[in-house]
């Protein structure tokens, strides 16, 4: 499965990784490729979690780019 995930650099220089289709689930790391790395193992938590407690998993997101 893939899902969108958005990385920022916050104010401290960490940069902090949410991804919006499963609400609350947001990370951080020290690089870019960390906060990558540490939101995968996030999302396969929540992932796990939902099956567990027999709910829904939400679908994941397909993106579309547009040239302007």
């Amino acid at each position: 499965m893939e899902y969108r995930v958005i990385v920022e650099e916050d104010e401290d220089g960490m940069f902090v990784a949410e991804c919006p289709t499963l609400p609350g689930c947001i990370s951080q790391g020290r690089t870019r490729k960390e906060a990558l790395a540490n939101i995968k193992d996030a999302i396969k938590g929540y992932i796990q979690s939902l099956k567990k407690h027999n709910e829904p998993i939400p679908h994941s997101v397909y993106k579309e780019m547009v040239e302007i």
